[in-house]
């Protein structure tokens, strides 16, 4: 009796972190692709990572959202919008 209270408690965590991983995943937003980099908005910052995937990495950290971020044509700047005292800004 008491290894299948244990065991479906541990189902209800397992189910509710699944959960809970898939609602994170809806955040990504604004994607942008240049070679093998990918920049986007995740709660209101920016992130970049590989293209092949791994630790993404924070690249704005402020009060405000920054959204829309794109490459320079060469790839060495990115430009983005950013909302900072109330004004949306490039």
């Amino acid at each position: 009796m008491h290894h299948r209270i244990s065991l479906l408690l541990l189902s209800c965590a397992l189910f509710a972190s699944l959960l809970n991983a898939q609602e994170g995943a809806r955040l990504l937003r604004f994607p942008a692709i240049y070679g093998d980099r990918v920049v986007f908005t995740y709660a209101g910052d920016l992130y970049t990572v590989s293209a092949a995937g791994g630790v993404a990495r924070k690249l704005t950290n402020d009060v405000g959202f920054e959204m829309f971020a794109r490459f320079s044509p060469d790839g060495t700047l990115l430009a983005f919008t950013a909302q900072y005292d109330g004004n949306t800004e490039v």
